[in-house]
């Protein structure tokens, strides 16, 4: 042993699974040094949150786990190992028709990826998904009017085929081949994950094997994605708190191209997506922004505000990461543009 060994400081260990927790503890308790009233709007705000999300995360984990006890998820993976071009039109399609936020899309995605849908299907899912659904179309066509409405489903299928075909191309030429991040899952490669053939047991209680497989699974999942929610949630009720509407309305006044682009760039990390945005965004218009401006926002912050991209970082590997970033901005910027030019 060299000297220098001998003297390296040690290093501070954190025992695995328990580095995200720390984190959140540590932001509630510098928050509650400096405000102890915010940390607990805060913490009020997450737990609401988590609160609001758990029918989908319980039928999401209960859905992944029932399969992978089952061997059912073995089926549901052959059921995605047709046409990927026919896979990647129905993940768009039912993207921008699904019930669920940016955020709230995760535990599905998640699932979808751990039993091998291939990756194009679910990235056109994936950013379709957040864009529109039934009440959001009411809720749009109400607020922005019905054009507005009917060119945001639009895109949102668009963007969804955009994503699927372009994550479609890159694999084609060797990228993407183990998506998720290890641990998380194991499937989501281009031509469906097909593990096994045998028997599927749709009474897996009968068996202890598959009982345990059945309880570890949802264990696991709930943890995994529970922590990062968590975390996102947190995220998000700081940004609401410190980062002021009029702020963005002051930056996103006018009518130029310019304000297009700036729109698309501060959509990206903001969290005024959504239903929240929706008012805002018709206030602006009004003030004189370009309804370009307005839809790329809207676009752009639907996706990729930092809560949702949290939660997908953690999901995915760094190229998948980057690729589905890359997606939304692009897409959010090209939908402006066309947009503004059609409204205009």
């Amino acid at each position: 042993m060299t000297t220098a060994s001998r003297t390296a400081s040690p290093r501070l260990h954190i025992p695995r699974g328990w580095g995200v927790p720390l984190v959140i503890a540590l932001i509630l308790a510098g928050l509650a040094a400096v405000s102890p009233g915010d940390a607990l709007a805060s913490l009020r705000f997450t737990a609401l949150a988590l609160l609001g999300i758990a029918p989908f995360l319980a039928l999401s984990v209960g859905f992944t786990a029932y399969a992978k006890a089952s061997g059912a998820d073995a089926l549901i993976a052959r059921v995605f190992s047709g046409h990927t071009a026919g896979m990647v039109v129905a993940g768009a399609l039912m993207g921008a028709l699904s019930p669920f936020c940016s955020c709230g899309v995760i535990p599905i995605i998640a699932a979808l990826l751990a039993m091998g849908v291939p990756l194009p299907a679910v990235m056109a899912f994936w950013l379709a998904s957040p864009l529109m659904d039934p009440s959001m179309f009411a809720l749009t066509a109400g607020t922005l009017g019905l054009n507005f409405a009917i060119a945001k489903t639009a895109v949102a299928i668009l963007i969804g085929l955009y994503a699927g075909f372009a994550t479609q191309a890159l694999m084609a030429r060797g990228l993407f081949a183990e998506p998720l991040r290890p641990g998380v899952g194991n499937g989501g490669c281009c031509t469906a994950r097909v593990r096994h053939h045998a028997p599927v047991a749709w009474r897996f209680w009968t068996e202890p094997d598959r009982r345990h497989r059945f309880t570890d699974t949802a264990v696991s999942t709930t943890l995994f994605l529970g922590k990062w929610l968590a975390l996102a949630f947190l995220v998000e009720s700081l940004m609401l708190r410190y980062v002021p509407a009029e702020a963005v309305a002051s930056t996103l006044g006018g009518g130029s191209w310019l304000t297009v682009l700036g729109a698309t760039f501060i959509g990206v990390p903001a969290y005024l997506n959504g239903y929240a945005a929706l008012p805002l965004v018709g206030g602006l218009i009004e003030q004189g922004m370009s309804p370009g401006a307005g839809m790329a926002f809207l676009i752009a912050g639907g996706v990729t505000s930092i809560p949702a991209a949290i939660a997908v970082w953690v999901l995915a590997r760094p190229q998948v990461f980057a690729a589905y970033l890359g997606f939304a901005l692009s897409g959010a910027l090209a939908a402006g543009f066309a947009y503004g030019m059609l409204a205009g």
